[in-house]
């Protein structure tokens, strides 16, 4: 089991690397000048050339990349060129502000998923399981800025309930914070509670067409007890797997839907880095994204080990 885990370990921290590289390799990729980007038009030769010398623009690629990736591991995330500040004192407060919109979806949306899917296995081809399937179907077709405008028309203009715009600022109380999150956080349910809860459903009802399932059934043991007892257990590694790439979702794909409603989280203020050109901002927040994926990738993993004997002794 320790030989495992330290496999996943490395594969994580490997994965991560080579997010380094696709950063870096990205940002430096971007079409024009950052230091025409930065000063404007306007700029003389000679300015251009002393913003690109203080930027380390001059110097290798590859020396910039060790450089930069060095200062990373330290946890040194380099200096914003919008306005001259550290990327960490700006980073920071919006990523906080992005895990508490994702813990408020995940905190409903996991256990309502999971629930839906036991219930839905348990009554395939009824009436509940249909209609439960036709709009997890729907909302999973539909994309995430579209239920966003949909429900600020239904919750904020035509039934004010929410406030369309999520604006929160420091110091802000928590059932305010709440209130002001509640519409995205809707719009993000929507769509993880569809997927988990269908990969729950097929998870469940592979688990049940089982042998012993059915003797658990022949014994005279009730549907709840072997639902719970039997079924769930085994079923548990790929909901996991699931559960964990959902909950990275809510961290890592919030993009449009912080833009539609204007949240002052991560996604929206890497948007706003990119229109700057503020490179190591960029770099900064994909990094953030990357390893908060495969961190969360990784806990997956090592969950689905300990859940599977199979897994744990592999013959």
């Amino acid at each position: 089991m320790a030989s495992l885990i330290l496999k996943r370990i490395g594969l994580g921290l490997f994965t991560l690397w080579l997010v380094s590289v696709l950063v870096f390799a990205g940002t430096q990729l971007l079409p024009g000048d950052v230091a025409s980007a930065i000063l404007g038009q306007s700029a003389t030769p000679e300015s251009l050339a002393a913003l690109r010398h203080s930027l380390g623009l001059e110097q290798p690629a590859l020396l910039r990349y060790g450089q930069w990736l060095w200062d990373f591991g330290q946890g040194d995330l380099g200096q914003s060129l919008a306005n001259q500040q550290p990327v960490a004192d700006l980073l920071w407060p919006r990523f906080w502000n992005t895990m508490f919109l994702a813990a408020y979806a995940a905190v409903i949306g996991v256990p309502l998923a999971v629930g839906l899917g036991i219930l839905t296995a348990v009554r395939r081809g009824g009436v509940f399981d249909r209609v439960v399937n036709i709009v997890a179907l729907g909302t999973v077709s539909l994309p995430e800025y579209f239920l966003g405008l949909v429900l600020i028309l239904v919750l904020a203009v035509q039934n004010p309930v929410f406030p369309s715009l999520a604006d929160v600022y420091p110091g802000m109380g928590f059932a305010e914070r709440l209130d002001a999150t509640t519409l995205p956080m809707l719009t993000l349910l929507l769509v993880t509670v569809a997927q988990i809860m269908r990969m729950t459903r097929t998870a469940v009802l592979a688990v049940m067409d089982s042998a012993y399932v059915e003797t658990a059934y022949l014994k005279g043991l009730q549907t709840g007890r072997v639902v719970l007892r039997h079924a769930l257990p085994n079923a548990a590694a790929p909901v996991v797997n699931v559960v964990a790439f959902n909950i990275a979702y809510l961290i890592t794909g919030v993009v449009l839907v912080e833009a539609v409603f204007n949240y002052n989280g991560l996604g929206r203020f890497m948007v706003d880095a990119v229109a700057k050109r503020d490179l190591p901002m960029v770099q900064a927040c994909a990094m953030v994204f990357g390893a908060a994926y495969v961190i969360l990738n990784m806990i997956a993993d090592i969950a689905a080990i300990a859940l599977n004997p199979r897994l744990r002794h592999p013959r």
